[in-house]
């Protein structure tokens, strides 16, 4: 009873939060319900004792890719109201793919049925002391190693095209030379520089203060006596 309850309200909370995220106006708040959704969905699934899938979707969907999302829409400064400007623009064709989306959605769930063997069918128990994440692991490691090894290599492919695709040469960058900075010989000496002395007394000449750009006035003294 309090089983399904507890699934009732984050299944309820879950698909609130996934209508906000859609719905909400700021990319912030959005963010922020996107974040909302994976926790309920993790709660959903240690529910159903699926506890890696839980842990997983919490660490890499939470802590890294939501948290990216956050920080990729806070530091870009987007202008949403020129993004808005065509909205009406193209909301034809925008009505015309989600009414295409919609009834093929339909179609598959009006031709959707039961196998007449589905209730029968159980998942093989595992055996007494394993728990989910040892027996994930080991068919992860025996049966499909060389598929999970083949993900490996597809992600780290797509990781060195994103850098290289976004890697840009910018001339005059200043870069570290790690090379030069040990080859070099002799003791770097201190020397005492006088306070409000700048970089001037050790040869680099340091930029003048508003106070010394503004142009001095002449004073001028008469030599008649005080009237």
């Amino acid at each position: 009873m309090i089983a399904a309850l507890a699934f009732y309200v984050f299944a309820a909370i879950l698909i609130a939060s996934a209508v906000m995220v859609v719905t909400s106006r700021n990319p912030v708040h959005s963010v922020l319900f996107l974040i909302l959704a994976f926790f309920n969905a993790a709660a959903l699934f240690l529910i159903a004792g699926a506890e890696f899938l839980a842990m997983i979707l919490v660490i890499v969907y939470v802590g890294a890719v939501a948290v990216l999302f956050l920080f990729v829409v806070m530091m870009l400064d987007i202008d949403f109201a020129q993004l808005r400007e065509g909205f009406q623009r193209y909301a034809p064709i925008g009505a015309v793919v989600g009414g295409i989306l919609f009834l093929e959605l339909v179609m598959v769930v009006g031709t959707w049925t039961f196998a007449p063997d589905a209730a029968t069918l159980r998942v093989n128990p595992a055996p007494e002391g394993v728990t989910n994440v040892d027996a994930l692991g080991r068919i992860l490691y025996t049966d499909y190693i060389f598929l999970f090894q083949a993900c490996g290599l597809i992600l780290l492919v797509a990781m060195i095209g994103a850098i290289v695709l976004t890697l840009r040469e910018r001339p005059g960058t200043r870069r570290q030379s790690i090379a030069a900075q040990i080859a070099r010989a002799g003791s770097v000496s201190v020397r005492s520089v006088p306070l409000g002395a700048g970089l001037k007394e050790i040869g680099i000449a340091r930029p003048p203060t508003p106070e010394e750009e503004k142009p001095r006035e002449i004073e001028h003294h008469g030599h008649g006596g005080h009237h």
